[in-house]
Order: structure tokens, then C-alpha cells, then sequence
């Protein structure tokens, strides 16, 4: 299509882990991005809690745990009794500080259900505060309150960074961005430029607090790149407008409590190591240590024999810096080393080298010890910063592993780059689904991949194609027509057609998508009110272009309805395909049937009948894997045929796919080999039995006769009234609330078994991951400590599944802090 190269490619993790075979390197690999996801409050910590039965008076609680802006807190002096914790949001509940009541001239005061365990107040408290870490204020009072710290460092902040290239000294940066911790840092004085600005992580070594460099020793001095810019005495006045301004850009010191400590190094000048430039990571070369300015920091230079050389890449290190090695290391690790520009010939021999420059090897000992244990595997995918463009985050495959360092190759960047060398604690590289987490783009790949891609035989249109923007805006002007029109033509009117999101959504389609979709389409024209319903389902579809295949007319068969262009879009390709639509509006509900049963998802996942709470399918009980073997099975029996003689089905139940059944048994396969792996079953699909009875009564259905079946749907039609209003289905925004926001418990769920946990999460669309908890042995208790990180770590889980789970968990926190934590 002439159009497909203009139009962006969507970007799908899902898809893309689908289509490499390849999977995503684990969450909890990445140990910056999990210290960023914390919200400054940490099980220990101690503050000052309003006690509930006397609202004057206050008592000392520690944190158990904690959930976004939730505490789960514990009165002290209960000791190991979990009967008493209690949830409280840090947004309305009273809580302070340690010392506030002191201050404040409030009443500390025992809890009635601990005053006898406690006969002496003052020496109790004067024990349990002993060397006790209070909860941070700024983040109990304030502006700052229930924050997340991170959310701190706003655009306008500002922090001094210590320039790496050619000195120690210090220079005020401004913060232009913060993407999840990513910060894009500009130096003061530059506002109008972006020239000179770079990206860090907010935890990196050499950036800190505004007021770091006069605290230890350094100067303020901007770098020798942009000193030249300015005369020295701009810059004095720059240094004193920060200094009136500094209240108001500063960033809170706790912020900076989990960055590294920078150790005391052993190495000398003039000693000689291999290095990677971190500005250029593609390869390992010779160094030397240059200059040595204290315990804490030293300079390498990258060697360079040529005499005509004119700039050097030197850079600042520390004992922890990444990319320095031991003299041998490539060698013993089967690795390449670059000789240094300018050395004669091609093998590189150190014991020469060091001979014919009269220096000596850094010792072992100087070296940090390498770590193997940190969860990377070869093809591994995750996220990764392009050190050429610090701007592109770029897919990233792992394509070596040597001890704690990982060959990258970056795909979809601007220009190609070589494979980067980066360390496992590197704070350029991300886990999958990052960028889409924090609103970033990611680059996507170049191109689809060619040797997965598979030919799709589509008919071309002869006539014009109405886009989807045209259908739509065509419904809208009828539905602004009068009542007449819906009349004249009520044989050609199409009742409203709802998505039932919560239904089975099969092997093809996506849920989380379809539950994105409006609640209903129409009432309209019949053939715009399907067009626009089918394009809808194409593109809620893992693989558009697929599910355009099942619905494509097959022209040998008869049909009786009329023939409509639908195109999909997939991997930047666009696809067509002539699909049979119905005219009249009596063929509707058996057209919609039909069309799911085609696509092997519920027969009333969409149609003109709503599904408030429970489908009459009983669809709540298929997996992906036992729904698609189902209906494999019924095709290889031939059963009756169904009714109103649907073309495509036909010759579907005739003449079995091979590609669909070689799919099928895929899905099986993969299922049997990992009870703990969701990567079949689309996100959030149902979990449990189908038994015999459903296959019957499914069977049974489809082999009506066609009368018995026309007068059903007639009586429906007749029955289903759109213009009353007691009949009227609830608005999209009622059933949300009902659906997913409340959550009633019936009983606590800190009392819950684990088959209690068990039973909730049947009866959500994350059943499949029931057994996980029933395996892991998940009680309630445990289930309202579970957060993202633990879940996506400790069940193995992608993204998509991991933050549905949550999501449901999330639900249970909020409805127990609701209902019981009183």
C-alpha cells in the first residue's frame, strides 16, 4: 500500500517478545529503576499517629509496609501481633514526624487495647526511639506531602554536577526534564542553548545536592567547554542569583540516601589497565592512570601512540567506575582489545607494551570483584540509552555476557552503532515497557522481522475504500437525523452493537484493548454500523492482519450478504481484504454470532445484546488454550452446520486450517511446559474447567434449525427496546464504577486462606494466574503486601499481566482500608 510507508508503526513489546521467541530481562535486574519506584517511606520507619478512639491524644506506630500513598501501621507495643495494623492514607490521615508532639505541645497517650503492657510510658518510648529512624517530615507535611520523591525533582530544580572530562570542579545544572529519575540537565547560565545539555540518571555518582562542592572542598567553576562563552564576571553574577534563588530550586537531601558510596581507591599515576570510553562503550582498549587528585578520584586516558594526536579522552573515575579492567582481562575472557592508534603492527602484546613504555600494570587488588549473579541472560530484550544520542532510548539485546558487563545491540536508533559495552549496574538501561511506563518514546525497530513475517493473501478493492474516520463521522450524521429515517428504513436499521469486554476475548484479540473500545456502535445503517464494529475488532487485535485473514470472504462459498473492504495495519505493512457484512437488521444477532465464533472468542463478546454480570455462555470458565482446542475439536467432528449458511464458517468447519491447528497445539505445548508462564494466554483471560455440559450445549446451539433459530432472534429483537427508557442499559460510566472501582468485601481480607485468595481472583479476569498463588501458597496477609516489583521478580510475569494482577490487588487494598481498617 502507497500509504503504508507514511504511517507510524505502533510499537507492541507483546508482540515483538512474540514474534524474536525472545523474552524480557527481569524487573528486579534493574536495581536504580526499583530504588526510584520507592515513595521515601520504608518499612521501620517510626512516627506519630492520632489514635483513633481519642483523637487528641497521639501514640507512636511503625511502618510495616507501604502501598503508593497507603501505610499499613502498627501501634508500638503490640509487638509481633498483626491484629491490630492498621491502613491509613498519608493524604488525610494526622500523622507526624517523631518530636512533633513534643513540639506542639500534644498528649502522647498508650492505646487502650496495650495500656497494660505498658506500665511505664516515658521509659517505654525512651527505648523503642532509641537510635529509631523517623519517617521523613517533608513528606509527612507540606507541599511534598504523599509525594512520590522522585515527582521532587521538577523541571526548574536545580543540582551542581561535577564535570568528568577535564577536572573535579562542580557547576550548577537546571533540570529541563525528568523522565521517571532520566533527568535532562542543562548548565546554568545556557538557558537558550540545548547544546551542551546532557541526560542522567538522578542517583549518578557525580550529581548532587546544590551545596555539595562548598561542603567538600571543590570549586564552582563552569566546565572549560562553555567557560569561553561567558566573561568571568557573568558568571559571578550567574553564581549569585542562584545562591537568593536557592530556596526555592533546591531539592530535598533524602532524595540523594540511596545514591552509591564512592570508595577509597589504590591506584598510582602512570599505571597502565584496559578501559571503555564511556562516551564510545563499542570498544576495550589500553589506558593509563593520568593524573591521581585524591582517595576518591582519579583521570585515565585512553592511549594514543600517534605523535600528531591533539585531543586526548581522558575522564574521571572511581573505584566503582564501570568499564576498568585489570591488564589480561580481554585476554582471559576471550576477548578482543584495541591496540592504541598508532602501535606498530596488529597483535598486541601488554608484556611488550608495558617494556617499551617503562610502566607498570595496575595490580589486581585496585580492581572492585566482578559479579556474574545479576540475572542478564544472552538474548535477553530491554531498554537501553544510545551513548551516541543520549536523547534515543533504543531496544536492546543482549547479545554477550562476560562476568558483570553486557554486550548491547541497539536497534531502530537514528544512526547504527556498534554493540555497546555496558555494566550490569549501568544506569542507562531500563526493563521493558519503561519508556510507555514514563511517557517516553521509545525507538521502535527498523523493520518488521523478515524472516518471521508470513504472506497474508488479501483481495485487493476494486472500488473506493471508506475509512474508518468516514464510517464513523456517517453514523454520527444519522444518529443527528430524525426519528423517521430510523423508520423508512428500519429494515436496514442496525440496533446498537455492544462490546462486551468481560467476555472470553480468544486466541486473536486482545482484552485490555477491547475493554479501550466504546461500550456500543449504532443504532445506524446496518452495513456502516458492522464496518465500523469489524475495523474496531481488527485493530483491538494482537495481529490485525490475522484476524482480517479469518473474517475474509471466501469467494468459491455462497453468501447472501454484501461484500465490504476492511483494511488492518501490522508492523508498518496495511492489508485488505473483501469481508461480508449484512444488510438486513433481522441477520445481525446471528452475524455477530457467527463472526466470534470465527475469531474463537465468546459468541457474546459482541452484539446486540449487553452482558451485565454474567455471559450465558458461561465463558468466565475457557482459557485460551482450552477454548481454542475446543473448537479445533468440533471442526475435525464436522459438526451440524450452522445457522444462515455464514460463508467463511463454512468452509472453516469443512476444511480445518493448518496453520491454525499447528497455533493450537502451540498454545498447549507452551502451557504444559510452565504453569507459571502467561505467554499464551492473552492478558487477562478467564481461568478454570469447560466441561462436558458446555461442549453439548454449545453443539446443540449450533445445530438448531434454521426457523427455530430466526423466530429466537426475532423475539429478541422484538423485546430489546432501544427508545424506553426502563429498558435503557446503564450508561459506560456506571458500569465502569460497578465493575471496577467498588469492591465489596465480605470479609477481611487479612483473615483470608489462601483458597479465599484463590476464589477473588477466579472471579476476576486475571483467573489463569490463580494456581501461581495457590502454588506459592499466597494468603491474604500476603496478597496485601504484594507490590509490582515483587510481582513481575517473583512470578515471573510480563508487564501487561503483572499490572493487571495489581491492578485487582490495588482494588482489594483500597476496599480493606474502606471496609475494615477502622
Amino acid at each position: 500500500d502507497a500509504g503504508s510507508s507514511v504511517e507510524e508503526v505502533e510499537f507492541n513489546w507483546d508482540e515483538y517478545l512474540e514474534d524474536t521467541g525472545a523474552t524480557a530481562a527481569p524487573h528486579g535486574s534493574f536495581k536504580h529503576v526499583d530504588t526510584s519506584l520507592q515513595n521515601g517511606f520504608a518499612p521501620g520507619m517510626k512516627l506519630e499517629v492520632a489514635v483513633k478512639s481519642d483523637q487528641n491524644t497521639y501514640w507512636v506506630a511503625t511502618i510495616i509496609t507501604t502501598c503508593g500513598q497507603l501505610l499499613l501501621l502498627r501501634y508500638d507495643g503490640y509487638g509481633e501481633d498483626r491484629k491490630a495494623d492498621f491502613w491509613c492514607d498519608i493524604m488525610t490521615a494526622d500523622l507526624h514526624p517523631i518530636g512533633w508532639c513534643e513540639q506542639n505541645k500534644k498528649i502522647l497517650k498508650v492505646p487502650e487495647g496495650i495500656k497494660d503492657k505498658i506500665p511505664d510510658q516515658e521509659e517505654f518510648l525512651q527505648r523503642v526511639l532509641k537510635g529509631a529512624c523517623s519517617a521523613p517530615a517533608n513528606l509527612l507535611e507540606g507541599l511534598h506531602r504523599g509525594k512520590n520523591p522522585l515527582d521532587l525533582i521538577a523541571p526548574g530544580s536545580r543540582l551542581e554536577l561535577q564535570n568528568i572530562r577535564d577536572s573535579l570542579e562542580a557547576w550548577i545544572v537546571n533540570v529541563v526534564e525528568n523522565v521517571g529519575g532520566r533527568l535532562k540537565l542543562r548548565y546554568e547560565g545556557l538557558e537558550d542553548s540545548d547544546k551542551f545539555d546532557q541526560w542522567l540518571f538522578y542517583l549518578d555518582p557525580f550529581l548532587h545536592q546544590v551545596g555539595w562542592a562548598a561542603q567538600h572542598g571543590y570549586s564552582l567553576q563552569p566546565p572549560l567547554a562553555i567557560r569561553s562563552l561567558k566573561s568571568e564576571a557573568d558568571w559571578q553574577e550567574i553564581l549569585k542569583k542562584v545562591k537568593v534563588e536557592e530556596e526555592e530550586s533546591s531539592v530535598p537531601t533524602d532524595l540523594f540516601k540511596d545514591k552509591p558510596v564512592i570508595g577509597v581507591h589504590s591506584f598510582s599515576e602512570g599505571m597502565k589497565l584496559e578501559a571503555v570510553d564511556p562516551m564510545a562503550p563499542f570498544v576495550i582498549s589500553p589506558a593509563t592512570v593520568l593524573k591521581v587528585y585524591n582517595e576518591k578520584y582519579f583521570m585515565i586516558q585512553i592511549d594514543d601512540l600517534r605523535p600528531d594526536h591533539t585531543t586526548s579522552q581522558s575522564y574521571i573515575c572511581h573505584v566503582n567506575s564501570a568499564g576498568i579492567f585489570p591488564v589480561q582481562w580481554s585476554l582471559k575472557n576471550g576477548l578482543h582489545l584495541s591496540p592504541p592508534p598508532g602501535y606498530p603492527g596488529q597483535d598486541f602484546d601488554w608484556a611488550d607494551y608495558l617494556k617499551q613504555c617503562g610502566a607498570e600494570a595496575a595490580p589486581q587488588s585496585c580492581f572492585p570483584l566482578l559479579t556474574s549473579d545479576h540475572g542478564f541472560k544472552e538474548n535477553m530484550k530491554l531498554e537501553a540509552v544510545n551513548p551516541v544520542d543520549p536523547e534515543e532510548v533504543c531496544i536492546a539485546t543482549v547479545t554477550k555476557l562476560k562476568d558483570s558487563y553486557l554486550w548491547l545491540q541497539l536497534e531502530g536508533s537514528k544512526k547504527p552503532v556498534p554493540d555497546c559495552i555496558v555494566s550490569v549496574e549501568s544506569m542507562n538501561i531500563f526493563p521493558v515497557g519503561w519508556c510507555e511506563t514514563n511517557g517516553y518514546q521509545l525507538r521502535p525497530p527498523r523493520k518488521a522481522i523478515v524472516n518471521k513475517q508470513k504472506k497474508i493473501a488479501v483481495v485487493q478493492p476494486e472500488k473506493q475504500i471508506l475509512s474508518s474516520r468516514t464510517v464513523h463521522d456517517g453514523l454520527k450524521n444519522q444518529e443527528l437525523n430524525s426519528s423517521d429515517s430510523v423508520v423508512i428504513n428500519g429494515k436496514y436499521c442496525c440496533p446498537k452493537i455492544y462490546f462486551n469486554h468481560r467476555c472470553f476475548s480468544g486466541p486473536y484479540l486482545n482484552k485490555g484493548r477491547i475493554a479501550e473500545l466504546p461500550q456500543s456502535v449504532g443504532p445506524g445503517n446496518c452495513v456502516l454500523v458492522l464496518k465500523e464494529v469489524l475495523t474496531l475488532l481488527i485493530n483491538a487485535a494482537y495481529k490485525p492482519s490475522r484476524v482480517l485473514r479469518e473474517l475474509q470472504l471466501d469467494e468459491e462459498a455462497a453468501w447472501h450478504g454484501h461484500g465490504e473492504t476492511l483494511k488492518a495495519k501490522y508492523k508498518g505493512k496495511s492489508y485488505r481484504a473483501t469481508v461480508e457484512v449484512v444488510r438486513t437488521a433481522d441477520r445481525v444477532a446471528d452475524f455477530c454470532r457467527k463472526t466470534c465464533i470465527k475469531l474463537e472468542c465468546c459468541p457474546n463478546l459482541f452484539g446486540p445484546q449487553m452482558v451485565l454480570d454474567k455471559c450465558s455462555e458461561n465463558c468466565s470458565v475457557l482459557t485460551k488454550t482450552k477454548y481454542t482446542h475446543y473448537y479445533g475439536k468440533r471442526k475435525n467432528k464436522r459438526i451440524g452446520r450452522p445457522p444462515g449458511g455464514h460463508s467463511n464458517l463454512e468452509v472453516a468447519m469443512k476444511k480445518p486450517n493448518k496453520r491454525r491447528k499447528r497455533r493450537k497445539h502451540f498454545f498447549v505445548h507452551k502451557k504444559k511446559r510452565s504453569s507459571t508462564s502467561v505467554d499464551n494466554t492473552p492478558a487477562g483471560s478467564p481461568q478454570g474447567s469447560g466441561g462436558e455440559e458446555e461442549d453439548d450445549q454449545d453443539e446443540s446451539e449450533l445445530s438448531h434449525s434454521l426457523a427455530q433459530d430466526r423466530d429466537k432472534r426475532k423475539r429478541k429483537l422484538r423485546t430489546f427496546s432501544f427508545s424506553d427508557d426502563e429498558n435503557k442499559p446503564p450508561s459506560p460510566k456506571d458500569i465502569k464504577m460497578e465493575v471496577a472501582e467498588k469492591l465489596q468485601l465480605d470479609s477481611n481480607p487479612l483473615e483470608w486462606s489462601v483458597a479465599d485468595v484463590v476464589r477473588f481472583l477466579k472471579s476476576t479476569d486475571c483467573a489463569p494466574l490463580a494456581r501461581i498463588f495457590l502454588d506459592q501458597e499466597i494468603d491474604g496477609q500476603a496478597l496485601l503486601l504484594l507490590t509490582l516489583p515483587t510481582v513481575q521478580e517473583c512470578m515471573d510475569l510480563k508487564l501487561g499481566p503483572a499490572i493487571k494482577l495489581c491492578h485487582h490487588i490495588e482494588r482489594v487494598k483500597l476496599a480493606f482500608y474502606q471496609q475494615f481498617a477502622n
